[in-house]
């Protein structure tokens, strides 16, 4: 948009056009989406309001109906954003819907977040090819494809001149990496190989793997991680669920038995790892039983926190036909419990390497006076600002 003559301004601040961006992982996404148009209803009744992500390409026409959106494009149109723009008007009729049934979404966008010299999203592979039955992201997103390793490497040495240290790998199904651009189930390329190529790329200091199933985590990966200077000892691994039960409920692709050999062959070659797990409660037939088996599993895992989702029905998703439904103070309920294991094991972990130098990357901002950053492990650290640190690996006592 920038290249089209738009200037960014804070979101907070008055502008001629708001885009707002949406999730539909969770029913509090689209709740989110309402309120912040009704915001911008309030501050700016004449500018342009667009929608556009997940929820947009879901329920068009459910956005369309909200008081103040002028404009709702879907998966594929949202890359044309600044020609829609020009082509429109205010005015008080319903939202234009530029929108297209998600099996017509082909072709792969690159794109990465270019606001922080220290650290950058750099999105490698889009949709997804799994039905889990509490997801509706395949709806909004389509078929798993991917960048080609050529052009992700072309995108890393190109964050690399701008000064970028540390790229952070991204996607909807990251591990499914090497499915071509219009969707083909062939796997041309696959995530290690990327992983190896990125490797040689001079200049970046560092890579994180955002997120990856089980399943795609191979020994492989894992061992090549471990021995490798650029990419970090920290991995993001969903569970969902403790239970094997709960888990083919979910149409999930592995068993708790695997989950938790991948996290031993991650601690055995590098006991100093991070590791995340995301883990929902309150999925329809999730008994007490089938609870305390997830939390005497995680509490057994050596792992370093948690991302806790609670359970919210999504439409068309199989998990609807699954009965009995949990009671939402239930949900909550189990919701705190694993909240606060994750404090407790992120305190420990934390703990387990206090007084250890370790390589932190500071960012460039200062807080009054106060600089931060990462440990490779992805321990946050914090210490008086240093200008000559900013935006560099640095030694560091944590």
């Amino acid at each position: 948009m920038e290249d089209e003559g738009f200037e960014k301004r804070d979101f907070t601040d008055l502008a001629d056009v708001y885009v707002i961006n949406t999730c539909s992982v969770t029913d509090n996404a689209d709740k989110e989406c309402r309120q912040l148009v009704r915001r911008i209803q309030r501050k700016a009744p004449e500018s342009f309001v667009v929608i556009t992500g997940c929820y947009a390409q879901l329920k068009p026409t459910e956005i369309a109906t909200i008081p103040g959106v002028d404009l709702v494009l879907g998966a594929a149109e949202k890359f044309n954003i600044a020609q829609h723009i020009g082509n429109l008007a205010k005015t008080n009729d319903a939202a234009k819907i530029c929108s297209c049934d998600i099996e017509e979404v082909t072709g792969f966008n690159a794109s990465f977040s270019q606001n922080d010299r220290t650290r950058t999203f750099l999105k490698v592979q889009d949709g997804c090819d799994y039905n889990c039955s509490f997801c509706t992201i395949p709806m909004a997103r389509g078929k798993s494809r991917s960048d080609s390793i050529e052009n992700v490497l072309a995108h890393a040495r190109r964050l690399s001149a701008d000064g970028v240290k540390e790229i952070v790998l991204t996607g909807v199904n990251l591990g499914d990496f090497g499915k071509g651009p219009d969707g083909n189930k062939k796997h041309e390329e696959n995530f290690t190989d990327l992983v190896k190529a990125l490797d040689t790329v001079e200049g970046i200091a560092r890579y994180r793997i955002s997120s990856i199933e089980p399943n795609l985590l191979t020994n492989e990966l894992i061992e090549w991680v471990a021995n490798s200077d650029q990419f970090m000892p920290h991995f993001h691994i969903p569970l969902q669920s403790g239970s094997n039960e709960i888990l083919a409920l979910m149409r999930r692709r592995y068993r708790r038995e695997l989950y938790a050999e991948r996290v031993a062959l991650i601690k055995k070659l590098m006991p100093h790892a991070a590791i995340g797990v995301d883990v929902i409660v309150g999925f329809p037939g999730e008994t007490d039983t089938h609870f305390q088996e997830t939390f005497d599993f995680l509490h057994s895992l050596d792992i370093s926190y948690l991302h806790v989702f609670t359970y919210s029905e999504r439409d068309h998703t199989k998990a609807l036909e699954i009965k009995p439904i949990v009671p939402i103070s239930v949900r909550n309920e189990r919701n705190k419990i694993l909240r606060n294991l994750s404090y407790m094991k992120h305190q420990y972990f934390t703990k387990q390497h206090e007084g250890e130098e370790r390589k932190v990357l500071f960012e460039s901002f200062n807080k009054n006076g106060v600089m931060e950053g990462y440990t490779d492990n992805y321990i946050r650290v914090s210490t008086a600002y240093r200008e000559d640190w900013a935006n560099q690996v640095v030694n560091y006592s944590v």
